[in-house]
């Protein structure tokens, strides 16, 4: 019976690469077939791309051209600059070219996604495994067809992710490349900041080898689900006090949390409207949790399971990972990145603002679907099969 079990675990990578294309085939179908979506910012990446396209693709003139949005098209350049040249050599059809586009960056996702599993010696078998998941996923089915910086911006996520596991194994980071992706995270979008403040706090920290002892983390991620609150209420005071004539800041930091907004546009997840310090500290609380809720009243139920399914899992490798970790360091390391590029994520959309169907959640589902081949990994490796 062991050497049956063998057998089946013995999958080849090549396997596990025609399984990710037949993986992708079925979400690029479904995509497809849904075609494209725009929405109210999708518009205004096509505006900006008829401007960069009026400036022959001048970014000086098109950075430093008069802008009535509260942010500066320097945030979305890569998103603008692939609709503008999709426009040139698509015309009529640039938003399918678009869609095309992004459903190649799910391709190359799922390749880097698997990439970064095997470099720290994730066998085949349970990657293969983790694609039924990841066809399922509701995210996948949902953000790739919107015309906006969704995916271009889980791409770089998950390649970032690649090129930190991958000096994880090597024990020595190629700082070139970091610096690389950083920097074209920070042209696709804003919140990008996020991204590469936990690059650069995991490699602060990483020199300090108690930070990866799991059951220290946990703790350490518990007591932050705390601190984070109270430090973005003193924060909200602060600001309060010297900036709320600036209409910029009044906008993204303040209004929504004296309205006790949540979730933008999910009115349902609203509380009242704070009148004292407790009161914004429980609505940053609210915020931080509620960024990995997988639950809405306005879900499809088979929305809602698909999501359910899919947070149990990661909850339940998040559980194995705290008594199987330290087999394996780059595995552990890659774990702590993950916690702590999530946790960073989610902290800066809780305290600006979280889209009404957790859009701004998207880019950290890859990464997070990484913890289940890597924590039956952990399991099997303890009992030494």
């Amino acid at each position: 019976m062991k050497k049956f079990f063998y057998k089946i675990f013995e999958l080849q990578e090549n396997h596990l690469y025609f399984s990710i294309l037949l993986s992708f085939l079925i979400i690029a179908y479904f995509h497809f077939h849904s075609g494209f979506t725009m929405s109210g910012d999708s518009y205004k990446f096509s505006g900006w791309a008829d401007d960069l396209i009026k400036f022959n693709f001048n970014l000086y003139d098109f950075y430093f051209k008069e802008n009535s949005e509260r942010i500066s098209p320097f945030f979305f350049t890569i998103p603008v600059f692939l609709i503008a040249i999709c426009k040139i050599i698509f015309g009529n059809g640039w938003q399918y070219a678009f869609l095309s586009l992004n459903l190649a960056l799910v391709f190359f996702s799922l390749m880097i996604f698997a990439k970064t599993l095997l470099i720290i010696r994730v066998r085949p078998f349970l990657i293969f495994l983790t694609l039924p998941l990841i066809i399922l996923s509701v995210d996948l089915l949902t953000w790739p067809r919107f015309i906006l910086s969704d995916m271009n911006y889980a791409f770089l996520v998950i390649l970032a992710t690649y090129v930190m596991a991958k000096g994880f194994a090597e024990n020595k980071y190629n700082y070139f490349q970091l610096f690389l992706v950083m920097i074209l995270m920070l042209i696709t979008r804003p919140s990008s900041v996020s991204v590469i403040f936990a690059i650069l706090f995991f490699i602060t920290i990483s020199k300090y080898q108690y930070f990866l002892r799991p059951r220290v983390i946990l703790v350490f991620v518990f007591l932050l689900f705390i601190l984070i609150p109270i430090i973005f209420g003193l924060l909200y005071y602060l600001i309060e006090l010297n900036f709320s004539e600036n209409t910029q800041i009044e906008w993204w930091l303040l209004s929504k949390v004296k309205v006790g907004m949540i979730i933008h546009d999910r009115p349902e997840t609203w509380v009242d409207p704070p009148s004292n310090f407790k009161d914004v500290v429980y609505i940053y609380f609210l915020r931080l949790v509620n960024f990995f809720n997988p639950y809405a009243a306005t879900f499809s139920t088979i929305h809602i399971v698909l999501n359910f399914l899919q947070t149990f899992l990661i909850l339940l490798s998040i559980i194995i990972w705290s008594l199987f970790g330290t087999l394996i360091r780059s595995q552990d390391k890659l774990f702590l990145f993950i916690i702590i590029i999530s946790l960073s994520i989610a902290s800066f959309h809780s305290f600006t603002l979280i889209d009404y169907d957790w859009r701004y959640r998207f880019p950290i589902i890859l990464p997070l679907i990484m913890f289940i081949p890597i924590s039956i990994d952990m399991i099997f490796r303890k009992v030494k099969f």
